[in-house]
């Protein structure tokens, strides 16, 4: 195997020697405020000396990034475990693995395309100038990482920026401190400091992180914390991007199939425990389903979640404080059946949450209003699709809906009437999967998008360039205005 320090690719040309004499020491991990400023201020400075406008460069990052996941896969997947108390390792492979792998040969087969100039329209009036749109990187990027899905929410974020040009500085989350070791300890050994620096700490870290002057910022986790991170960044006028989840609904209409329904839904309730941002938050089905719904989920638990207690598919809550607060939603419940899908109880020594299926919470209950990030399941009765259709719009709008139906009539209706971050038909989750898709929420759910080319031209300046001729009319619409310059605005202004 080739020594993994082969792959590091510096990025400080002799030329710059004087200037990076007189900056703080380079460093891959950042533990403290004042190290995290000294970083940050050196990559700032390196980014205004030294922007990354070369492909091959780009190319190197990436190839990094793909050879350091590769080695460390087996490491990654038991500390992600470890943090959660047991976090399936296929899940990790699925769900964080494969994602950043796919996004990786994503970007490294377009990203040289879309790093070019290139021609944009130009009203006839101008000609013969044109227009060109010239993508640069903007610099530094910030990436604060949630701990549901801490290796695809560092890697995905990374692949954007390095292949935008960028370098980069990464918060990892306080609550998956193996992980967040683990994937600094392999940052320091595959990239260069001037271009990677991964900052571990608590919460008076991760505020300060969202503080300092970063060309942009990106934010993935609750809706409440994503606030105070826009506020933070607003001293600065950073841009940042939130991906801030929510109740993303599912609406199953009378003609869906569904077996297909259940298995979807039951797929995306349960991957991590239900702690997915874009995880089925409840379903609005017609009453005269909610007990074929719920007798089909017990049938798909039994069959792809046996001996749930000792399952190796089947992951635990992240840590008790989480554990507490989901199963307060439950206790709070009052006058409402709660249905077991397994004969396993909830137990908080082994942080093991089973699902259940609760029927018709009241809307206005903490179970209802809250991002509920585990495998519980609420069933809401609708009469009419309108009727579905309004419950949605009336409440914040979500990261991601969804619905099942072979009616292409009241699929259209659903897609035009309502506003959310994705859109899946017939299929739960898999939109996140889709490099050729931006990704990302509006309103409550979040603000701007990523991955692939969205990613791409979020995480860089699209400077717009207006390219003049020798020869050209403008000249003849100066002052003194006179009969031609009035000729031209009456043909103008028509």
């Amino acid at each position: 195997m080739t020594d993994s320090n082969q792959h590091v690719h510096e990025q400080a040309p002799t030329d710059a020697s004087f200037a990076l004499q007189r900056m703080p020491e380079a460093l891959s991990t950042a533990k403290t405020i004042d190290e995290m400023k000294a970083q940050f201020a050196r990559l700032q400075m390196l980014s205004r000396k030294q922007p990354i406008n070369d492909w091959g460069t780009r190319e190197t990052q990436l190839d990094n990034l793909e050879v350091m996941l590769s080695d460390n896969q087996e490491s990654f997947a038991k500390a992600i475990s470890a943090d959660f108390g047991y976090r399936s390792q296929s899940e990790t492979q699925f769900a964080e693995l494969f994602p950043s792998f796919t996004g990786i040969s994503h970007a490294k087969k377009h990203g040289k395309k879309w790093m070019k100039t290139y021609r944009a329209p130009i009203s006839p009036i101008y000609m013969p100038a044109h227009n060109e749109i010239q993508p640069q990187p903007l610099g530094v990027v910030g990436i604060m990482v949630p701990w549901n899905y801490p290796l695809f929410l560092a890697i995905g974020p990374m692949i954007d920026a390095l292949v935008a040009g960028n370098r980069v500085m990464v918060k990892m989350s306080e609550a998956a401190p193996q992980f967040a070791q683990t994937f600094a300890d392999a940052i320091s050994r595959y990239f260069s400091p001037d271009m990677i620096c991964v900052v571990l700490g608590e919460v008076d870290i991760a505020a300060a992180f969202s503080e300092l002057p970063f060309d942009h910022l990106l934010y993935t986790g609750s809706t409440a914390v994503g606030k105070k991170v826009m506020a933070a960044a607003a001293p600065n006028l950073t841009p940042v991007t939130l991906e801030l989840g929510g109740k993303s609904p599912v609406i199953v209409l009378d003609d869906a199939n569904l077996e297909s329904v259940v298995n979807r839904v039951m797929m995306g309730k349960t991957l991590n425990a239900g702690q997915t941002c874009i995880a089925p938050d409840y379903v609005l089905i017609q009453r005269q389903y909610h007990d074929q719904f719920i007798h089909l989920a017990k049938e798909w638990m039994a069959k792809h979640y046996p001996n749930i207690e000792n399952n190796p598919d089947y992951s635990r809550i992240i840590n008790g404080e989480q554990f507490k607060r989901v199963k307060g939603y439950l206790d709070a419940l009052t006058g409402v059946e709660i249905h077991a899908l397994t004969a396993v109880e909830p137990n908080i020594e082994t942080r093991l949450m089973p699902p259940v299926i609760v029927s018709e919470p009241a809307p206005d209950s903490d179970l209802m209003q809250n991002e509920i990030f585990a495998p519980i399941l609420p069933l809401m009765h609708y009469e009419t699709l309108d009727d579905a259709i309004s419950f949605v719009n009336a409440r914040p709008r979500p990261l991601a809906l969804y619905v099942f139906s072979d009616n292409y009539s009241s699929i259209e209706n659903v897609r035009n009437n309502t506003v959310s971050g994705g859109l899946c038909i017939n299929e739960v989750i898999m939109h996140v999967a889709q490099h050729d898709l931006p990704f990302g929420g509006v309103g409550d759910s979040g603000t701007g998008a990523y991955h692939g080319k969205a990613g791409f031209e979020r995480l860089s300046h699209m400077k717009p360039i207006f390219v003049q001729t020798k020869l050209n009319g403008l000249n003849f619409l100066l002052p003194p205005y006179g009969g031609l310059f009035k000729k031209a605005m009456a043909l103008f202004l028509k």
